[in-house]
């Protein structure tokens, strides 16, 4: 039993043998029934992309200018300079993804003073 479970192992049995299609019965049988019994984790995110839609504009070659709208980037109460970036980037990755650097931002607000959207200068 020793010998068959070594040689089952290091994949010693010529092909078209009993040993070799019950090794290969065993590979298919664990990727085909595994799935419906093991989480791996690997389904999509809950959230899609963002609501509204981001602009992006170039910057004459220095980067990006995007325009984020205000409703996506959620703002704690106690902010800070990291915890601000850190939001931007988190509305911004659906589109720029991780590879960019947040140079600065500012808010627009409509006439009533209710913010609108972010602009947002950054570069990969």
């Amino acid at each position: 039993m020793n010998r068959i479970l070594k040689s089952y192992f290091y994949w010693t049995y010529q092909r078209g043998s009993f040993h070799y299609d019950v090794m290969v019965t065993l590979i298919l049988a664990f990727i085909f029934i595994t799935p419906q019994f093991w989480d791996y984790g690997d389904k999509p995110p809950k959230t899609g992309g963002p609501y509204q839609p981001i602009q992006v504009l170039g910057d004459g070659g220095k980067g990006l200018i995007l325009t984020v709208p205000a409703s996506e980037v959620p703002i704690p109460a106690r902010i800070t300079d990291y915890t601000m970036r850190r939001a931007l980037k988190r509305a911004m990755q659906p589109v720029t993804g991780d590879a960019v650097s947040i140079e600065r931002w500012e808010l627009s607000r409509d006439a009533n003073g209710n913010p609108l959207a972010w602009k947002v200068w950054l570069h990969k």
